[in-house]
């Protein structure tokens, strides 16, 4: 698994989205997920909607993604 795959999977599964996502051993991943579909969703339902993009990867080629999720204002805002 690469990061750049994961990116397409995650962008795809969230039309709209942007993601940027690194991780060097194939395994271990980290990513920044901006969305509007996070839009009045907390944390936590903002990265089941990122892991549902990623399906049965999660816990198998994927052994951990740590996850920053914003939507297009919070993005915009930390600039």
């Amino acid at each position: 698994m690469d990061a750049a795959s994961i990116q397409a999977m995650i962008e795809t599964g969230l039309p709209g989205a942007k993601a940027s996502v690194q991780g060097d051993d194939g395994v271990h991943f980290e990513a920044e997920v901006v969305a509007e579909q996070f839009q009045g969703k907390l944390p936590l339902a903002r990265h089941r909607l990122v892991y549902a993009t990623l399906g049965d990867l999660m816990g198998g080629a994927i052994h951990a993604l740590a996850l920053k999720t914003l939507t297009p204002d919070e993005a915009a805002a930390r600039r």
